[in-house]
């Protein structure tokens, strides 16, 4: 056996053990010391890449937050998630993750723009869970209209759901991550974030407002070995451009360098990548997953 060999086998022992999965470590190490590494290396071969890891992800019941759930649980997470207005789809996600073999799933009726209630969510499911490894922070919602024509109300609820919901639960869970002084934060923002997109300034405003927080946050808890990312994701394809002129939507995939929408397995990949030990030298980053159109 070479060395990557065996270089493989120490970094996943490590793994398993940040994991506090250390009857499996033992069992492994119990192999190689008694000559059956190939029996050892199969049972690290079928490890995944969250396993053991409890992740909370916000706005879960459709689009970019569901596909994020979903690789979650194909990938050995623990995954409570949230869930507002599309109550159907929440409660019917459970079942879902649950037949892909999560291990324990929990759906909450939240509302993470109100830190009230996002600290009792925090709570539930610390408690509930044992612990906090992985936020995720997707919830979100446009309120689209030129600049003269939009109301303070649509600017506030925007701000309020996309930016603020994103202090409030890092704010609560930052306490949490600190004890156990490991934790990976990823908050998903836009490429409107970046580039910014008449008629879009208020969803512009918060999401270029998540990036700034996000690399600031990375700063400030980067020392107690708690990352945070952001990423920031480009023409998806999901329930809501179904309903737009397909003319219109090939428009937009013809200016993209790769051709074609993303889908919100793009982004979930990317979000597995950020939660996992493979990326644990990563932090403060802005991942765009766009097909080359901010290029």
């Amino acid at each position: 056996m070479g060395l990557v060999f065996y270089n493989r086998i120490a970094a996943n022992l490590n793994q398993l053990f940040r994991q506090k999965n250390t009857a499996t470590a033992s069992l492994v190490r119990f192999f190689f010391s008694q000559g059956y590494g190939n029996f050892g290396y199969n049972l690290i071969s079928t490890m995944k890449l969250l396993q053991g890891k409890t992740a909370l992800i916000t706005g879960a019941s459709k689009g970019i937050g569901r596909a994020i759930a979903r690789e979650f649980a194909q990938q050995g997470a623990y995954v409570a998630f949230t869930y507002l207005s599309s109550i159907e789809k929440g409660e019917g996600l459970v079942g879902e993750l649950l037949e892909l073999g999560a291990k324990k799933v929990k759906a909450y009726r939240s509302d993470a723009s109100k830190f009230e209630e996002a600290e009792k969510l925090i709570h539930q499911v610390v408690e509930e869970f044992g612990g906090l490894d992985v936020l995720v922070n997707n919830a979100g919602i446009t309120r689209d209209n030129l600049l003269m024509r939009m109301s303070e109300e649509h600017w506030d609820q925007v701000i309020e759901t996309n930016l603020k919901s994103v202090f409030n639960t890092i704010k609560a869970s930052t306490r949490t991550f600190m004890k156990r002084r490991d934790g990976s934060i990823i908050n998903i923002t836009s490429v409107v974030g970046i580039q910014g997109n008449a008629g879009q300034a208020n969803y512009a405003a918060s999401k270029a407002g998540i990036i700034g927080f996000t690399k600031s946050v990375a700063l400030e808890l980067g020392s107690r070995n708690i990352r945070c990312n952001a990423i920031a994701p480009g023409f998806i394809e999901t329930e809501m451009t179904e309903q737009l002129d397909e003319k219109t939507v090939q428009s937009w995939r013809d200016a993209i360098p790769l051709k074609r929408g993303g889908k919100p397995e793009d982004v979930a990949h990317c979000a597995v990548f950020l939660a996992s030990d493979q990326s644990s030298y990563v932090t403060g980053q802005i991942l765009q997953v766009d097909g080359g159109m901010l290029t």
